[in-house]
């Protein structure tokens, strides 16, 4: 699944209804019928979005750790504990539920933005504040740690 590219920003209603972007939607017109799993962030106080496919095949990969393992049945417990099934109503809105508006900080403006196999949507001072925890010259370091050795020469 492609998910968006770039960041995408929202408002969230008094009732936690949140307005995707039509271009958002447009982009995903194939998966919206199957909905979303919402579950906390694992690396931030934000929450993840997948869609349906690309939450089964999480699952699929969860399924594969030995149920025998006490730190497999940890993990996996741990991170299904907040999962929630969502879905867009007519108007384009995601319904999300109290518990994890909460355990996203979200408040009002919300940051949507893409990464790789999922989505995160993000308080959008919050969302400002993490991308300020890495300098540029971090990120150039990171960066080249990470990619610097892979050759994505197609010939």
């Amino acid at each position: 699944m492609n998910y968006p590219i770039g960041t995408y920003h929202c408002k969230l209603d008094g009732k936690g209804r949140l307005m995707l972007p039509a271009d958002f939607r447009d982009k995903l017109s194939d998966v919206v019928h199957q909905g979303f799993v919402l579950r906390p962030g694992l690396f931030g106080k934000c929450l993840e979005l997948y869609t349906m496919e690309d939450w089964l095949r999480t699952q699929n990969k969860l399924k594969k750790l030995n149920q025998f393992v006490k730190a497999n049945v940890d993990f996996v417990r741990k991170y299904n504990a907040g999962a929630k099934e969502v879905k867009l109503d007519s108007l384009g809105r995601m319904q999300i539920p109290k518990n994890l508006i909460d355990e996203g900080v979200l408040i009002k403006e919300v940051v949507l933005t893409s990464v790789s196999k999922n989505m995160e949507l993000w308080d959008k001072d919050l969302f400002r504040e993490s991308q300020g925890n890495i300098s540029q010259e971090e990120f150039q370091n990171i960066a080249a740690e990470l990619l610097g050795n892979i050759n994505d020469n197609n010939e």
